[in-house]
């Protein structure tokens, strides 16, 4: 499986906008003409899902996640996190 490379938009203060799947059959990132699909094996409960989409863009975009806040769609599918400086 190709591993992802998103470090194209890693910039400082940049708002990466994702579309998340749950419970899908494995962890994966699309781009799409769309914009980005996350897709993750865990469930939607507690912030399960949200903590496995912020561990795999920060690792796609060469970021430690603490570096990589939720800004908007804490239980909604449609997320925005945001790159700090």
């Amino acid at each position: 499986m190709p591993k992802t490379d998103l470090s194209d938009l890693a910039q400082p203060g940049a708002m990466i906008a994702v579309r998340v799947t749950p419970k899908a059959s494995r962890n994966r990132i699309e781009r799409t003409e769309d914009g980005l699909r996350v897709y993750v094996t865990t469930v939607p409960e507690g912030g399960k899902a949200t903590a496995m989409v912020q561990k795999l863009l920060a690792k796609a975009l060469g970021v430690p996640k603490s570096r990589l806040p939720l800004v908007r769609g804490e239980t909604s599918r449609d997320k925005v996190f945001r790159i700090e400086p």
